[in-house]
């Protein structure tokens, strides 16, 4: 029914992934010519979106006004219904509050919530925005270091609780983990959110990977675990990612709290901020309503192709990787090999041709490691490997 094997040529399309990355690699490694590099670094996918998002566009686009809109009680239904049925968490529309993107509301969140100078806590490695959007807005960054046992990151809960005890203001929480890929436990996450009660912090929980997650996991969402209602969470969702349409530009924020949500209220009037523009909500009621086909062959095709490069980069000596538990991104250990991060870049950019994430981009815990994109057809795939496996040579 959908052909995630079929390529489709993104060069020339004002792509992030496909267009604008020859001009990092040419003001951070000096590449001038990146025509022939294989890009498999920033998370979108290479697969075709949904035709009923597109129906779904299309059918506004027939319409040709394109006046003041709102987000319909129908669009918020057919958000509620995905997570009821696909996460078991019961959402109040109410709680619903919208924005133009994850990092966008992580932004607003943080500025809403805290000053300068104020202790933001995260776990490293993790997502970039989550210290360069605190950092931006004079907040001091702490980090607490996740373990590694067996290629999988876990929680240090004691390190944890001893940067709260320094009066940590707001925890940003990466759920599943990107760039780990790791389904945080039920029994984590409670333990996390006892933490942020005892110490009064904020717990704000990205949740953007949610949807993608693997045979034998599953994703608690932060805000169904014991005690949730006793804690200030505010958890940030989104279909762009699971459905490939980051440049709709659509997110969600749920905030049951009604004192937080009035606050977030107050700072979305004072950058007289919109809700979802017309297309985006069309977009994202079509994904939520019927999506769900597309979202299950998707994952069983990406699983597919995460089995294929975990066992050829495993091949390869001093290059240790394990299957993701979610995401479409893999985590690539490359220590035992003795390589600089300056070195393996290097050899990828220049030897393989080959263009993935270096570890350190995800904070220093990152270094030795890599992040490589595997949402894409499965020849594009084996070339990507091909190509790894020509840089170390």
């Amino acid at each position: 029914m959908f052909n995630f094997d079929e390529l489709y040529d993104r060069k020339n399309t004002n792509s992030l992934k496909w267009d604008q990355f020859k001009e990092r690699l040419k003001l951070n490694y000096n590449v001038e010519d990146a025509s022939d590099i294989l890009p498999m670094w920033v998370a979108d996918m290479d697969f075709a979106i949904p035709q009923v998002i597109s129906d779904a566009i299309k059918a506004r686009l027939d319409h040709p006004i394109f006046g003041y809109s709102y987000v319909s009680d129908e669009c918020k239904k057919a958000i509620q219904g995905w997570f009821e049925r696909r996460h078991n968490w019961y959402i109040d529309t109410n709680s619903l509050m919208f924005h133009q993107g994850v990092v966008p509301a992580l932004a607003s969140i943080l500025e809403t919530f805290t000053k300068p100078g104020d202790k933001i806590c995260i776990s490293t490695p993790v997502y970039p925005p989550f210290f360069n959007i605190p950092k931006v807005q004079k907040l001091e960054v702490v980090e607490c270091k996740l373990d590694v046992v067996d290629h999988t990151f876990h929680y240090d809960f004691v390190s944890l609780e001893e940067q709260f005890k320094l009066g940590v203001k707001a925890y940003i929480l990466c759920s599943p983990h990107n760039p780990g890929g790791v389904v945080w436990s039920k029994e984590d996450l409670e333990k996390l959110v006892q933490l942020c009660i005892q110490y009064d912090v904020l717990l704000i929980s990205d949740e953007i990977h949610a949807d993608i997650v693997f045979d034998g996991y599953q994703h608690t969402p932060t805000l169904t675990v014991k005690d949730a209602d006793k804690a200030k969470i505010i958890t940030c969702i989104a279909p762009t990612k699971t459905f490939n349409i980051a440049g709709i530009h659509a997110a969600i924020m749920v905030c049951p709290n009604k004192e937080l949500r009035a606050k977030l209220m107050k700072d979305k009037e004072a950058h007289g901020r919109d809700d979802l523009n017309l297309l985006a909500a069309a977009a994202v009621q079509a994904a939520y309503e019927k999506g769900d086909e597309w979202v299950d062959a998707m994952i069983s095709y990406v699983s597919n192709n995460m089995d294929y490069v975990v066992e050829e980069l495993n091949k390869i000596e001093g290059i240790k990787v394990a299957k993701p538990q979610s995401t479409y991104l893999i985590w690539i250990d490359y220590r035992e090999t003795g390589l600089t991060e300056s070195e393996m870049m290097h050899r990828l950019l220049e030897k393989g041709k080959l263009a993935i994430e270096p570890g350190t981009k995800y904070s220093e815990a990152g270094r030795g490691y890599l992040r490589m994109n595997v949402a894409c057809s499965m020849e594009t795939v084996k070339d990507g490997v091909e190509r790894f496996k020509k840089a170390l040579v």
